[in-house]
């Protein structure tokens, strides 16, 4: 391990700022982007994959490793970063969205949330206090507070009671934190990471007032980092926009602003230009294995008949393995003929795209050029499928 949990903003561009995340595994430059290893693993990839396409940080999933293979067996391995294999930074969620999204298969009081697995229907309980348990033994560099995630649209007075609810859980996740950073002894369990930090998240839905109490009092609570929380769950693009930029604003400066969960590449763009410094989201890699590649123009869709005999490469200007190497026609036909090379190399290519655009926004803020980056990014950009 390299050292202690710290961030520092390095540069500014008007909102947009770059920065160093240190943990004990490594620093992160921000902004940055997680891909999601759910189960430990980038789907369809190989860590040596992974960290030849620059990845910095990768995001594991609280509740599918509780489920499998459990927190007790990867803490007597030495924590997840033992378990896998991997020696960067990661970050965990705390696997609320996870069990707010079974419906009819979980149970909400105030103490916690008692829910069935999606593997074999076998009941399980979640709290704020075995949350912050679970982390410990996976020894994620970060650990994700307990909070409840609403749907959209949600009714004001539902959204408060969850947000209210959210806060109440806060509290008693950070206090469970502590006392285990304090006395090792108290974890269910074994504390594989001591230098591990812990996040607070942001909820309220679309109400500006409510994210503005839930900020304040976060905050109150004191974390290492802040994220935001119950977006990209339905809401328009602008709507998510304006509060991320209402939200963003208002969060502390010296510590780091994580957007959960988000998004097209369009997204990180102005995420980044309203202040955010992390992101995760599996669509660059659910995406990539349904067939659809990201590029600096726009979706393809590789099924597509049209690209049957096309010999050019995904993106002319990208540099990753899959463009330097394969046609349009061949990843086509690996993708129709059911090929997991299709997979990786569609994949492949989709990280790369996310990474290297995380790459030129953090050189962008460095040479004070982040609005002529961003408006060449748009210039070009489409969410529409290539014509």
């Amino acid at each position: 391990m390299s050292g202690a949990f710290s961030f520092g903003v390095t540069h500014r561009d008007g909102a947009a700022r770059a920065g160093e995340l240190a943990t004990p595994h490594g620093v992160v430059e921000t902004p940055a982007f997680a891909p999601v290893g759910t189960r430990g693993a980038v789907k369809s990839l190989t860590h040596r994959d992974v960290v030849d396409l620059g990845a910095q940080m990768v995001l594991a999933n609280t509740y599918h490793l509780h489920l499998r293979p459990g927190e007790d067996l990867i803490g007597r391995a030495g924590g997840l970063h033992a378990f896998i294999g991997w020696d960067r930074p990661i970050l965990t969620d705390s696997g609320g969205y996870q069990v707010f999204s079974l419906g009819d298969r979980r149970r909400i009081d105030e103490e916690g949330v008692s829910f069935r697995s999606h593997l074999d229907g076998s009941l399980h309980r979640l709290t704020p206090e075995s949350a912050a348990d679970i982390q410990a033994n996976l020894g994620s560099d970060i650990a994700m507070v307990f909070d409840e995630c609403t749907s959209y649209p949600v009714d004001e007075a539902v959204a408060r009671a969850s947000m209210e609810r959210t806060l109440r859980w806060a509290e008693r996740g950070r206090r469970r934190f502590q006392a285990i950073s304090e006395d090792p002894d108290l974890c269910e369990g074994v504390l594989t990471n001591p230098g591990q930090a812990q996040f607070g998240i942001i909820q309220g839905s679309v109400y500006p007032s409510l994210r503005a109490v839930s900020l304040r009092e976060t905050v109150s609570i004191g974390f290492e980092g802040y994220a935001i929380g119950g977006l990209s769950v339905g809401e328009p693009v602008d709507v998510m926009y304006d509060v991320v930029a209402e939200t963003a604003a208002q969060m502390p400066d010296a510590e780091v602003r994580y957007l959960m969960g988000t998004g097209m590449p369009d997204d990180l763009v102005e995420s980044v230009a309203r202040g955010i410094d992390l992101f995760d989201c599996v669509l660059p890699t659910r995406n990539a294995r349904n067939g659809q590649l990201l590029t600096r123009t726009g979706p393809i869709s590789i099924k597509q008949a049209r690209y049957a005999e096309d010999n050019r490469p995904p993106d002319p200007e990208c540099s990753c393995y899959t463009c330097r190497h394969h046609s349009l026609a061949y990843l086509r036909y690996l993708f129709v003929a059911g090929e997991m090379t299709a997979s990786t190399l569609n994949t492949l290519h989709n990280i790369h795209f996310y990474l290297d655009t995380m790459r030129r926004m953090r050189d962008a803020i460095v040479f004070g050029s982040f609005e002529s980056f961003r408006q060449r990014f748009h210039e070009t950009f489409s969410r529409r499928p290539r014509s």
